[in-house]
């Protein structure tokens, strides 16, 4: 009798605190990602995750990933489906990191010959196991057709473009893939103009079509003080060359 009685006062606080299905607002569902938020902040420090201290707290990302394979994915708005794929791509990811950390460098240390680490069908989406590439390919980049989301995703690697410090929310969507987009765009550690030649992350060369095949266009539209202002004393005749991709950790 006790056992039952504590297994349904767990179940009710699953239920208000938010975790079992998605909280309402309105006519609208909202999906709560504090939860994950809370993550984030205590462990990515500009985009530099402590996957030792994310490991002993995994316990709370395996229950966020579980209230994320509890919503129908289909009775959500368009920015809060988007920002729900982002989360569950880049906690995803965390949850395929941990399962190897620390006996790993890389991201692609979980893979093997025979498959990618991204075609592990890992991620719990809408009743279905699925995996990273068909979060990404069908339906983050086909659907929402948003350049931006490159920049929002996260593959653990150092060269990929930060892991962000907050969950990606539908309220405030545009604003974080603006910013997110920009802070990559304008960091000369990923990118930067030398003489003609605008080098670029390879993310550029891989996702071409997704940018119009217009690198130099998508560069004059989020760069920011100096780096605008040579772009555009130079527009016409800059070069787009890639640079190499380091697949090493993002953290520790």
């Amino acid at each position: 009798m006790k056992t039952a009685i504590a297994v349904l006062g767990w179940i009710f606080f699953l239920l208000i605190s938010g975790f079992l299905f998605p909280v309402a607002a309105g006519s609208a569902t909202v999906v709560d990602h504090e939860p994950y938020g809370v993550l984030l902040k205590a462990h990515v420090r500009n985009g530099v995750v402590d996957y030792k201290g994310l490991k002993s707290r995994e316990a709370e990302l395996d229950r966020y990933l579980d209230m994320l394979a509890s919503v129908n994915s289909t009775t959500l708005s368009r920015d809060e489906r988007f920002a729900f794929f982002i989360n569950a791509y880049n906690a995803w990811t965390l949850k395929l990191i941990l399962s190897g950390y620390p006996g790993i460098e890389s991201i692609k240390d979980l893979g093997s010959i025979f498959k990618s680490p991204w075609k592990k069908k890992i991620s719990r989406i809408d009743g279905e196991r699925v995996t990273l590439d068909h979060i990404e390919h069908d339906i983050l980049r086909p659907t929402f057709k948003d350049p931006r989301v490159h920049f929002a995703i996260n593959c653990a690697a150092f060269s990929c473009p930060p892991l962000q410090s907050d969950p990606f929310l539908g309220a405030t969507l545009d604003e974080q893939l603006d910013r997110a987009t920009r802070s990559f765009i304008n960091n000369p550690e990923r990118n930067y103009l030398k003489g003609h030649i605008l080098y670029v992350s390879r993310i550029f060369k891989w996702f071409g079509e997704d940018f119009n095949d217009d690198i130099v266009g998508f560069f004059m539209r989020y760069a920011r003080a100096d780096l605008k202002e040579q772009l555009e004393k130079q527009k016409g005749g800059i070069k787009v060359k890639y640079l190499p991709y380091d697949w090493s950790l993002n953290g520790s």
